[in-house]
């Protein structure tokens, strides 16, 4: 974890420090599943489920925000008149 930490910060890129948090994020779903199945504790393995969840859709949202701008949906606009619309 503490070289994904390193590449976190040097980057060079954005894309390889959005993997790095990704990886980060999937080294501590690991983590939190390990601790949980040698502590005994089942519940441990849903809390590591949802964090896991909401790291993929936290990174899908970064690239999405990253390439087109804006997180939600953005209105269409026609560049052209149709003929429906001279009537």
């Amino acid at each position: 974890m503490c070289l994904v930490l390193v590449r976190l910060i040097k980057g060079p890129t954005l894309y390889d420090r959005v993997l790095a948090v990704n990886s980060f994020g999937t080294h501590t779903v690991l983590l939190i599943g390990i601790m949980g199945f040698l502590n005994g504790r089942p519940d441990f393995l849903d809390i590591a489920l949802l964090y896991a969840l909401i790291n993929f859709v936290g990174t899908i949202a970064i690239l999405k925000f990253f390439r087109y701008r804006a997180i939600g949906d953005t209105m269409w606009t026609p560049t052209e008149p149709s003929n429906e619309d001279h009537n």
